[in-house]
C-alpha cells in the first residue's frame, strides 16, 4: 500500500491560507491522516507507515513555511534533524527541526520565525526545534558530539539546500570528529547510556529505544557506518562487507518489530512513551495479536518475543563494534598473536580461531572456544569475526553433537572450570551455543513471569543462580554469606551444584510442576554427561526440591522442632542439606535484589543450623518439645540468676505463662522479656522492648516485644500502627498466658528492608506510638496511610484461602494468598475479630507484589476452629473482601 497526501502540497497550503483558524485546520489534517495510518496498520509494513508519518508531517511543515511567507526568503532554511531527519517518524515521535541562517536574521526575519515556531505548537506537534547560524551549528557540532550526529542524518525541507550542504561539508569528518574520534565518542556514550539500565536487555520495563538491544543501538551502527563508510542505509554495511546479507535480514527484522511495537505504543498512550510499563505491556500484547495460553499469559509471549529480538540486536550490536574498533581505532597497530592450540590463537588479548574453516572440520570448537576463554582469564572476549563464526555455525549443534563424548567431556570440563563459568556461560547464551547444546535452556530463553517477583526472565535468573554460586568463592563474599561461603567450600564436587542450577527453572512455561519436570530433564542431562548414577539423583534431588528450604524457612514455624525433624527427614543427609542450602541462598539472590534480607538470611541459616543438628542427633532419636522447653527456662533462669535476680519473682512470673512462650522464643529474649517486666516502674501500662534479632549472631531484623492486656483487637490494632510507621512485618508470634496477658513478638524491617538498628529517635517514635495504641486499641484507625504502589496496580492476583487445622499445635491454620497493600494484615486481622478469632501466630512473605501469609489462629477459649461452616463463611468472607478491597485500590 501507497500513501499519499489527502491534499496535494499547494491545496493544502491554500487552505491553511483560507482558514480563519489555520493552526487548528493543520492540527484536524494531521489527525485524520494519523487515523488513516492507524488504519492501515495491520495490513501495511511498517516501514512504509514510520516514513509515511513523517511525509505527512514534511507536508505541513513546508506548506506552515510558506504560509509564514519564509520560502522565498534568502539565506534561512528549515532543516530537519535526528529521528525527523531520517525520515523515521512514529505517531508521537518529537520532531526535531533546525531553522539554519547564513548570518543573525533582522527584525522582520525573527518576528516571522517566532511566529512560525508558535504555529507548529499549535499544530500539536512535540517540537524540538533551535534556530541557528552555519557558524553557530559548526562552533556547537565541535564541542557536541550529539549535535554533529544530528547534523549527519539532516535533509531540507523549506529554503535552499546550499546551506546544509555547507553545513555538512563544515562538521564533515575532514574537519572535526573524524572517523576515530566520532566512534570513541559514541562508543563511550552508548556505554554511558547501557549502564543506565544495568547493562541488560531484561529490564522489567525495558526503554524500548535506550536500553540495551534497543533502537538506538541500531542507530548507533548507522551513525558509525555514515561517518566512516558514508553509507547511506545498513544495507550498504553489506556492500563493504561488514554485514553478511543474513545478519542484515536479522537486524531489519528485529528493527521493524521494535518499530512495530514503539507504533502501537505511542498509539495506545498518546504520548511519545518508549517505556514499556506494566500500565501498557498487556494491552500491547492484545494489540499485536497475542493470545493467553495454557502455560503463558499473552503478555508473558510478547515480552518473550521482545526480550529475544533485543539480545539479538545486542549480540549484533556487539559484533559490529567490535568489527568497527579493529578497522578504525586499531587499523594502524601491528597485531600480537601467539598461538594455543591447532584450532585457536590470541590476537590482541581476543581469541580467535586460526582458519575460517575451524568450525567446519572441528565442530566440537564450537565448545571448545568456551573451553579455553574460561581456562584463559586474561582475555578480553572472542574476536568479532571469530563470534561471527560461532553463530553462523550454530546451525550443526544436533542430537549427534549433544551425544558426542567428545562434546559432552567439554561441557563438563567447562562446568568444573575454576575460572569465569558464569562469563562463558553467558557468552554461550548470548551466541545461540547454549540455547543449541541444550535444547530445554533454549526453550527458556527471553521467558519472563508477569509478576514483581521474578525480576528477570528465566535464563537470566538461571545465570545470575549460577554467578552467584562462583562468587561465594571470594573472599569479600565471607563477610556477607559466611554461612554459604563456609559450606560452599564443602562441597565435593561443586559441578553438580551448578548442574542443578542449571536445571531448576529449566521447565517453566510447560505446564505442570516445573521442578519434577526439570528432575527429569536434570536425570537426562547427568546421564548423557556421564556422572554416576548418585551424582544424577542428586542432582535431580536439588531440582525437584528447590524450593522445598525456602518454603519450610518462611512459611513454617521453625522453633518448633517437629517442623525441623519433618525438613531434616526429607533432606536425609548432611550433603543434601548443604547442597540445598546453598542452592536456595543462590536461587532467592538472584530472584530480586529486594528479596534477600537479613531477616531471611537468619531464617535459612537457623533452619541449616537446627537441621543439621537433628541430622547429627539421628533421624530415629528426635527432640522431644519438653526436653527442648526445659532447658530454654533452665538457660534463662541462669542468665537472669547472675545477673542477681531472684528466682522465686522469676517463677512467680514464669508461672502464668504457658510452655509455647519457651519453645518459641530464646534463652537470651526470655531473659530480656523478664529482666524489664521485673524492673518496670508502672505495671499498668504497656511494655514495648524493642532490638535487634537475636536469632543469629547477625541480625536479621528489629524485635519489638509488646506485654499488655489482651483483647480481641489487639493484632489490629497493633499491625496497623506498625503499618502506619512504614514498618514491614516479617513474623509474628502471639502467646497469651493464663492470666490474661499478651506477650507479642514481631520481627520487622524499615522500608527499605533493613532493620532499624541503633537509631534511637525513631525506635523512639516506633515505642511511643505503640504504647499509645495499647492503650487504646479500641480506637485504632481503620484508614490506610499509604498509597498502593503504582506496579501493583496492573497484578490480577486473586485472593486465594485455605483453612486446615494442625492437629499437633491445637490450633487452625489461615493460609492466604493475595495482592499486597497498605493495611492488609489490620484488614485481616479485623476480619479474624469479627469472628472473635485469636491470632495465635503468623508468617509473613511477602514475594513481590503478592503476599502469602499464614496465620495460626484459635477461638476466644483457644482450641482450634472445629466447625466447617464457620471455616467456610471465614473463607467466602476473607475472599471476597480481599478482592473487593483489591479491586477498590486499583
Amino acid at each position: 500500500m501507497t500513501f499519499s497526501p489527502a491534499l496535494p502540497q499547494e491545496q493544502l497550503f491554500e487552505a491553511l491560507q483560507e482558514s480563519a483558524q489555520p493552526g487548528q485546520y493543520a492540527r484536524q489534517y494531521l489527525e485524520q491522516g494519523q487515523e488513516r495510518l492507524n488504519l492501515a496498520f495491520a495490513s501495511t509494513d511498517i516501514t512504509e507507515l514510520v516514513r509515511a508519518r513523517a511525509d505527512l508531517v514534511d507536508q505541513v511543515m513546508i506548506a506552515a513555511w510558506s504560509l509564514f511567507g519564509l520560502t522565498d526568503r534568502d539565506g534561512v532554511a528549515l532543516v530537519a534533524v535526528g529521528g525527523y531527519g531520517r525520515a523515521e517518524l512514529h505517531p508521537c515521535s518529537d520532531v526535531d527541526v533546525l531553522v539554519l541562517m547564513a548570518d543573525s536574521p533582522d527584525q522582520t526575519l525573527r518576528d516571522c520565525l517566532e511566529r512560525f515556531v508558535a504555529f507548529l505548537w499549535d499544530m500539536g506537534l512535540e517540537i524540538g526545534h533551535a534556530v541557528r547560524t552555519l557558524d553557530e551549528c559548526v562552533d556547537l557540532a565541535r564541542e557536541d558530539i550529539t549535535v554533529a550526529t544530528n547534523i549527519m542524518e539532516a535533509r531540507t525541507l523549506g529554503g535552499s539546500d546550499t546551506l546544509r550542504l555547507q553545513l555538512e561539508e563544515r562538521t564533515g569528518p575532514e574537519h572535526m570528529w573524524d572517523s576515530a574520534a566520532f566512534f570513541a565518542a559514541k562508543w563511550q556514550e552508548q556505554v554511558a547510556r547501557h549502564k543506565r539500565f544495568n547493562d541488560t536487555e531484561y529490564n522489567l520495563e525495558p526503554d524500548l529505544k535506550n536500553a540495551p538491544g534497543g533502537l538506538r543501538d541500531v542507530q548507533m551502527i548507522a551513525w558509525v557506518a555514515k561517518r566512516h563508510f558514508n553509507a547511506d542505509s545498513l544495507e550498504a554495511l553489506v556492500d563493504v562487507g561488514f554485514l553478511t546479507a543474513e545478519e542484515y535480514g536479522v537486524l531489519r527484522k528485529c528493527l521493524d518489530y521494535l518499530w512495530e511495537v514503539r507504533w502501537q505504543l505511542h498509539v495506545h498512550t498518546e504520548r511519545n512513551e518508549n517505556r514499556l510499563l506494566f500500565d501498557h505491556q498487556r494491552q500491547l500484547a492484545t494489540r499485536l495479536g497475542h493470545e493467553d495460553s495454557s502455560a503463558n499469559l499473552a503478555v508473558e509471549h510478547f515480552m518473550k518475543g521482545f526480550y529475544r529480538v533485543a539480545l539479538a540486536l545486542s549480540v549484533l550490536n556487539e559484533m559490529l563494534l567490535q568489527l568497527f574498533d579493529e578497522v578504525i581505532l586499531h587499523n594502524e597497530k601491528p597485531d600480537q598473536v601467539r598461538p594455543l592450540n591447532r584450532r585457536f590463537q590470541v590476537r590482541n588479548d581476543y581469541l580467535e580461531v586460526t582458519s575460517p574453516q575451524v568450525f567446519e572440520k572441528h565442530p566440537s570448537a564450537l565448545l571448545e572456544a568456551f573451553v579455553l576463554m574460561a581456562q584463559n582469564p586474561e582475555l578480553k572476549g572472542i574476536r568479532a569475526s571469530t563470534v561471527r563464526a560461532l553463530i553462523y555455525n550454530r546451525r550443526q549443534i544436533n542430537e549427534a553433537f549433544r551425544n558426542d563424548p567428545e562434546n559432552t567431556g567439554l561441557f563438563m570440563q567447562l562446568l568444573r572450570s575454576p575460572h569465569a563459568l558464569f562469563s562463558q556461560l553467558r557468552r554461550m547464551k548470548r551466541y545461540g551455543i547454549l540455547g543449541k547444546y541444550l535444547p530445554e535452556f533454549g526453550g527458556i530463553i527471553g521467558m519472563m513471569q508477569y509478576d514483581l517477583f521474578h525480576i528477570y526472565t528465566v535464563d537470566a535468573h538461571t545465570l545470575l543462580v549460577i554467578k552467584n554460586m562462583r562468587r561465594l568463592r571470594y573472599e569479600d563474599l565471607r563477610e556477607e554469606f559466611p554461612l554459604a561461603s563456609e559450606v560452599f567450600y564443602r562441597l565435593p564436587k561443586p559441578e553438580l551444584l551448578y548442574a542443578a542450577g542449571l536445571y531448576h527453572d529449566i521447565a517453566k512455561g510447560r505446564g505442570g510442576d516445573h521442578s519434577e519436570l526439570g528432575a527429569e530433564d536434570a536425570i537426562a542431562f547427568c546421564q548423557r554427561h556421564g556422572l554416576t548414577a548418585w551424582d544424577g539423583k542428586l542432582v535431580a534431588w536439588l531440582v525437584r526440591s528447590h524450593l522445598m528450604m525456602s518454603v519450610t524457612a518462611q512459611r513454617k514455624d521453625i522453633s518448633d522442632p517437629d517442623v525441623v525433624y519433618e525438613f531434616a527427614r526429607k533432606v536425609g543427609d548432611l550433603v543434601h542439606l548443604d547442597y540445598l542450602y546453598v542452592l536456595t541462598v543462590a536461587d532467592i539472590n538472584a530472584t530480586n535484589p529486594t528479596l534477600w534480607n537479613s531477616w531471611r538470611a537468619s531464617l535459612l541459616r537457623q533452619l541449616y543450623t537446627e537441621t543439621k543438628r537433628a541430622l547429627r542427633r539421628g533421624l530415629n532419636n528426635p527432640v522431644e518439645k519438653q526436653d527442648w522447653i526445659d532447658e530454654t527456662r533452665d538457660a534463662a533462669m541462669k542468665m537472669l540468676t547472675e545477673r542477681d535476680h531472684d528466682p522465686r519473682a522469676i517463677e512467680n512470673l514464669w508461672a502464668n505463662i504457658g510452655d509455647e512462650y519457651f519453645l518459641r522464643e530464646t534463652p537470651r529474649d526470655i531473659s530480656w522479656h523478664t529482666e524489664a517486666l521485673l524492673d518496670r516502674d508502672d505495671p499498668e501500662d504497656p511494655l514495648v522492648l524493642i532490638r535487634e534479632s537475636s536469632q543469629s549472631v547477625l541480625a536479621g531484623g528489629s524485635q519489638i516485644f509488646i506485654y499488655t492486656p489482651d483483647t480481641r483487637n489487639l493484632f489490629s490494632a497493633t499491625v496497623n500502627a506498625l503499618d502506619t510507621l512504614g514498618l514491614t512485618i516479617m513474623d509474628a508470634r502471639i502467646i497469651t498466658s493464663a492470666d490474661g496477658f499478651s506477650l507479642d513478638t514481631y520481627i520487622v524491617l524499615d522500608e527499605n528492608g533493613t532493620p532499624i538498628g541503633e537509631d534511637w529517635p525513631r525506635i523512639e517514635q516506633i515505642r511511643k506510638t505503640l504504647t499509645e495504641t495499647l492503650k487504646h486499641p479500641e480506637r485504632f484507625s481503620s484508614t490506610v496511610s499509604r498509597r498502593m504502589p503504582r506496579r501493583h496496580k496492573h497484578f490480577d492476583v486473586p485472593t486465594q484461602v485455605l483453612i486446615s487445622n494442625d492437629i499437633v499445635n491445637d490450633r487452625t491454620a489461615v493460609d492466604i494468598q493475595t495482592l499486597d497493600r497498605p493495611g492488609l494484615l489490620a484488614h485481616i486481622g479485623r476480619i479474624f475479630m469479627r469472628f472473635e478469632l485469636l491470632v495465635q501466630n503468623a508468617r509473613i512473605a511477602t514475594l513481590g507484589e503478592r503476599v502469602e501469609d499464614v496465620f495460626f489462629i484459635t477461638d476466644l477459649d483457644g482450641d482450634p476452629v472445629s466447625d466447617p461452616a464457620l471455616c467456610q463463611e471465614l473463607q467466602e468472607t476473607l475472599i471476597k473482601e480481599l478482592d473487593d478491597k483489591n479491586n477498590g485500590n486499583s
